[in-house]
């Protein structure tokens, strides 16, 4: 495979989920690839993709820009093994912020550290097809944005890092550059602490209209779908006013269920608390 520019991508852990699906758009790019997978049932999985393996020391020696494919919990001790042997001026690219706000990973002043996490399709995405309609997650053939953080200062480098994002993560509408706070605000905060939490707050919903109460699960989930659309096009595009005895009940449901003190998720100490306990580890390093 021709290089483009002649940059080498080394992705390790390239069998688990998301080393999988950067894995899947990197081999259609111009970049040398080279694809690590430390278990043998990766490997095994690796080979039947038809990617050759190279052993991840070897990768980290020939990359331009590695990329750590493995749980954030695990993402100091690999970098530990990896980052020393890194060519001065590569780019070390993780996929999610927490391990890089909690100072874990292995710190190396000639090598370059990129966050990028992909936002999903959104939405109000207009989906035009139906492998845009499947494609939830993205990287696949929904657009999606992407938010990535670089504190090192090189435009050449950061440059590198969002070509290798764009590929990675296409199809991609957009790159938005953050500081590593603030990408660790919006994931986990905004999006697991929050957003996740109250899709699961709507299923344990559903589950109680449908098995307490006893409403037909069709109906139930029908009413559900549609007003779920309707509510987040209402808040956050301004599409529709809400009726006044809905805002009546909005109000009764924020009383019921939503504590006063919520915005302290928000707090620098929240943030490392609940990072800490992502992590498992005692303390946020500094």
């Amino acid at each position: 495979m021709a290089a483009e520019n002649n940059k080498t991508v080394a992705v390790i852990g390239a069998a688990g989920k998301m080393g999988q699906r950067v894995s899947n758009n990197l081999v259609e790019s111009d970049f040398t690839v080279l694809f690590s997978e430390n278990s043998p049932k990766g490997q095994e999985l690796i080979r039947s993709l038809g990617r050759e393996l190279t052993d991840s020391e070897a990768a980290a020696q020939r990359a331009d820009v590695l990329i750590l494919a493995v749980p954030d919990i695990v993402l100091g001790t690999v970098s530990e093994q990896l980052v020393p042997l890194l060519k001065p001026g590569a780019v070390v690219l993780t996929l999610d912020p927490a391990a890089a706000y909690a100072g874990l990973l292995h710190a190396r002043g000639d090598v370059h550290y990129v966050c990028a996490h992909p936002c999903h399709p959104s939405v109000f995405l207009q989906r035009r097809t139906q492998a845009e309609l499947d494609d939830t997650f993205g990287g696949i053939a929904a657009p999606q944005e992407v938010v990535a953080a670089y504190e090192g200062g090189d435009a050449e480098k950061q440059a590198l890092a969002e070509s290798v994002i764009r590929v990675m993560y296409a199809p991609v509408v957009d790159v938005h550059w953050v500081t590593v706070k603030q990408l660790a605000v919006l994931e986990p905060t905004l999006v697991e602490t929050i957003a996740c939490m109250v899709g699961a707050l709507l299923n344990e919903a559903l589950h109680e209209t449908v098995h307490t109460v006893g409403v037909p699960e069709k109906a139930a989930r029908a009413m559900l779908l549609g007003h779920t659309q309707v509510a987040l096009a209402n808040t956050l595009k301004g599409d529709n006013p809400f009726s006044d005895a809905c805002l009546i009940a909005m109000d009764y449901g924020r009383d019921s269920i939503v504590k006063d003190d919520w915005k302290k998720v928000f707090d620098d100490g929240e943030l490392d608390k609940v990072i800490t306990k992502m992590l498992k580890i005692k303390e946020i390093k500094r």
